[in-house]
């Protein structure tokens, strides 16, 4: 009895310190989602940058991923920074 109550309490302290941990986001999936939801919202120039946690420079954060160790960044951009990929491949 005294084994399965070890057992037991063993498995619970480890279903409970695993459900304690970020949940471990790509940074590249969050990046798609947030771009999406702006997007959708009529958001046409901004920027989305992935930086490490702690480096964040201008702009807001708007997401962590990679289980907390990244940042993801949103900042305002200009329609002229904004370079559109159909743009990079017309022939001149």
């Amino acid at each position: 009895m005294k084994v399965q109550m070890a057992v037991a309490a063993l498995l619970l302290s480890c279903a409970y310190a695993t459900a304690q941990e970020p949940a471990r986001k790509p940074c590249e999936d969050l990046k798609a989602e947030i771009a999406q939801k702006l997007e959708a919202k009529g958001v046409t120039s901004y920027s989305l940058e992935i930086v490490e946690k702690g480096k964040e420079s201008a702009g807001k954060v708007v997401g962590g991923c990679d289980g907390g160790t990244k940042s993801l960044v949103y900042q305002r951009t200009t329609e002229a920074a904004k370079v559109e990929p159909s743009d990079a491949k017309k022939p001149q």
